[in-house]
């Protein structure tokens, strides 16, 4: 690969990586605290709203294509080495970890979410919160929420005698 495609597609894939990343900020840092804060019929329905919102080609096309630039990048500086590289092979696995996240936990969220119906005809909005385990306030949503509960299993089992 040339050097000023191997400049574009580097600059792509960070372009992308960092909107992908922006957008995760600011869910976690405003949109879920937010939603945490309102009722439960208010957080249903607006969660209902993004999910599907979401599933546009804007987001798709970066939260898709920025790992697939990640690995065009990475095989453009196989044979340059160099520092760029670890930081690339690094990116990618970030980008393979959030993806595996985003499959196994959000997007069986988002489907139960989905399957409860229309939160107008729901008669009890606070138990689909509570099916969900729904939305955790704070920067760090149900990943915190999860280390939370490691932690105090683990302080359990590692009491002072």
């Amino acid at each position: 690969m040339s050097e000023p495609i191997r400049v574009v597609v580097l600059a792509g894939a960070t372009f992308s990586t960092g909107l992908v990343a922006g957008l995760f900020f600011a869910y976690a840092c405003s949109v879920m605290p937010g939603l945490g804060a309102t009722d439960d019929r208010t957080l249903v329905g607006a969660m209902q709203s993004i999910n599907r919102k979401i599933l546009n080609g804007w987001f798709l096309s970066v939260f898709l294509g920025g790992p697939l630039l990640v690995v065009a990048a990475v095989l453009g500086h196989l044979g340059a080495g160099g520092a760029v590289l670890g930081w690339l092979v690094a990116a990618l696995v970030c980008h393979l970890v959030t993806f595996a996240v985003t499959m196994r936990s959000n997007v069986p969220l988002n489907d139960q979410l989905d399957a409860a119906g229309s939160v107008d005809a729901s008669t009890d909005p606070a138990a689909v919160r509570g099916a969900l385990g729904a939305v955790e306030p704070g920067p760090y949503g149900q990943f915190g929420r999860r280390l939370r509960l490691l932690d105090r299993s683990t302080a359990r089992s590692v009491r002072p005698s």
